[in-house]
């Protein structure tokens, strides 16, 4: 049953510099609603969020919102005030009645999954756990309407999947812009598309929405052919002449001359709408097959294990991506690969023919005081070598969606996401013959994936991406090296998906082993009974007897007890509705396990 509305905007005229961004926007947000917000760079998402938080004036039209919605929204820049808690930042500005619900356990309930220290310092916090103090922030407000902008960002899988789940089970209005693409899958039930300048809605959420908009550009696409064969009619006619000047034929020429400038106009829209990047296969074989190996290596930090005899060969054109939660060892592995750390046993051996290129997440390599135009072509000149073959720069810049007349800008001047595709261009105009991305999809839009998925499937060299967005993985890499932490290292053939299935399946096979195991001990334990001869019980004491007359009365209840808890457990909401009682009940049940297995042990001691 589709829930309240709690915001509406009809009809609304939208201008931006002037010029308008929409014309007749109407969209609805319903209670309960989980709708992703897609459409390529410029399409106006940002402007869209402002104009359901009420920063953005309509020019005509209406906005409606329900009396008493609250709303709430991720930054992506986060104001850090020198001195300020993580606690005192989600605090901030919370209304009186949801700051003592936050304080007693709402807070902890989302830092502990978002691995954020209350205490500690926003000022000197990394971008990466500013970015989840502010993701604590929104989502400790509990808004009726909550706008999310690329939540995923520094998280890690296990975190993101925690995410998924807490927004699938959150009882407001949750919209959504994030370029991972599996994550929108798994929360999303609709999606809002803004095309040039239209917002179109699909209703089965993002799983459905890639054949769902190739159909209605199929249809746009008909239309227009159609279009264009009435127009050929209308120009065939008037190349007869307009016969006696009459008003209706004048008329008729003119609204010809109209169609055709509209059409051209709409043609020339919606091929820039299909257009892809083309990026020719870059040459980068060597002589040998092996371009790397890890030796029975050990790596650790304190008391902490990295790698514990790990080995590992790599190979000419392997495509490997990394998964692993931060501080497993997935930065470790990089740097010994590339000889910035040596092992602290074994050895990693290098070919000498192999050379580097290496895209770093904390973008140390970009001379911020350097324009981007510089930063592409350090030597001077109009051209830039991309994979052999010369490009203008402006060309190339367009390719990673910055606009050309930004050129000559400093780098200082870029966001995050910008300084992000700056240097994954400098990176991939002439990739060398190994390459190492880390996090590349951090700060990207969906538009600059898709170009960057589509340089990599023409890479033909060896490739390394260390990456928590899903999809990507699956579509670039053939092999999984999983960093499970405490020096266990798994490889796993395929990409995430293929991990995944492989975990699952290796999880059920070890739970039917262990429990086809304690069926065989249980039918030897029945079957020496059978066959051993009794012996003659020596009789127990009167407290002895009391106890083993009651044990079974004991287990049957913690059996009981342990049923109910695991009943409990099972409901996926309870962790998100009150996580004190869903920790209290795994504690509980952890200790009951271990209560009726002592007992079931008495027993038996007794009964002999």
């Amino acid at each position: 049953m589709a829930g309240r509305v709690l915001l509406s905007v009809q009809e609304a005229l939208v201008s931006f510099g002037g010029a308008p961004l929409f014309e007749d926007l109407t969209f609805h947000i319903l209670e309960g609603d989980k709708t992703c917000l897609v459409g390529k760079n410029g399409a106006g998402k940002s402007t869209l969020m402002n104009i359901i938080r009420g920063l953005k004036d309509i020019d005509n039209g209406e906005r409606w919102i329900l009396s008493g919605t609250t709303i709430g929204y991720l930054q992506q820049d986060v104001p850090v005030k020198v001195g300020q808690t993580v606690r005192d930042f989600i605090l901030e500005d919370l209304s009186p009645e949801n700051r003592e619900e936050a304080q007693s356990y709402r807070m902890e309930m989302v830092a502990d999954p978002l691995q954020i220290n209350l205490d500690d310092q926003m000022d000197v916090l990394s971008g990466g756990q500013k970015r989840r103090a502010a993701l604590a922030r929104a989502l400790v407000e509990e808004p009726d309407i909550l706008l999310l902008d690329e939540p995923t960002n520094h998280l890690d899988l296990d975190v993101i999947v925690w995410l998924e789940n807490y927004l699938k089970a959150y009882r407001g209005a949750v919209m959504c812009i994030s370029h991972d693409r599996a994550f929108l899958e798994n929360i999303s039930d609709k999606v809002f598309w803004l095309d040039r300048g239209r917002l179109r809605v699909c209703p089965t959420g993002y799983k459905g929405f890639e054949d769902w908009s190739s159909l209605m550009l199929e249809q746009e696409e008909r239309e227009l052919k159609n279009r264009e064969k009435m127009l050929e009619v209308e120009v065939e006619w008037a190349s007869r002449g307009v016969k006696a000047r009459r008003k209706r034929n004048v008329r008729r020429l003119a609204l010809m001359k109209e169609e055709r400038e509209k059409l051209k106009a709409d043609k020339s829209s919606f091929l820039r709408m299909m257009a892809k990047v083309e990026m020719e296969a870059s040459d980068v074989t060597g002589t040998s097959k092996i371009v790397a190996e890890f030796i029975k290596v050990d790596k650790y930090f304190g008391d902490k294990t990295i790698m514990d005899k790990f080995s590992l060969r790599i190979q000419r054109g392997d495509r490997i991506g990394i998964l692993g939660k931060n501080g497993s060892g997935k930065s470790t592995f990089l740097k010994l690969l590339i000889d910035e750390l040596e092992p602290d046993a074994g050895k990693v051996k290098r070919n000498k023919e192999i050379e580097f290129s290496y895209f770093d997440q904390t973008r140390s390599h970009l001379d911020l005081s350097a324009s981007l135009w510089t930063t592409l072509i350090p030597t001077g000149g109009d051209y830039i070598d991309v994979m052999g073959k010369p490009r203008h720069v402006c060309g190339y810049l367009q390719d990673f969606l910055f606009d050309p007349a930004y050129a000559r800008a400093p780098v200082s001047t870029l966001s995050g996401g910008q300084k992000n595709r700056l240097l994954l261009a400098k990176v991939l105009a002439h990739p060398k013959s190994f390459l190492i991305l880390d996090e590349p999809t951090n700060d990207l839009d969906m538009d600059t994936l898709d170009v960057l998925e589509e340089i990599l499937s023409n890479y033909k060299g060896t490739l390394i991406i260390v990456s928590h967005d899903r999809d990507f993985l699956d579509q670039t890499v053939s092999k999984i090296l999983a960093f499970e932490g405490d020096g266990d290292i798994q490889g796993y053939i395929g990409g995430y998906s293929d991990y995944l299935a492989t975990k699952k399946a290796d999880a059920k096979a070890a739970a039917s082993k262990a429990n086809d195991k304690e069926k065989d001990i249980y039918k030897q334990t029945e079957l020496n009974s059978f066959i051993d001869t009794p012996k003659p019980a020596a009789k127990l004491s009167y407290k002895l007897q009391y106890e083993l007359d009651h044990l079974p009365e004991k287990i049957e209840a913690l059996e009981k007890e342990i049923e109910e808890l695991a009943r409990a457990l099972d409901d996926a909401t309870l962790y998100t509705r009150d996580a004190a009682l869903f920790h209290k009940y795994s504690e509980r049940m952890a200790q009951a396990e271990h209560e009726k297995e002592s007992a079931e042990m008495r027993w038996l001691e007794l009964s002999v």
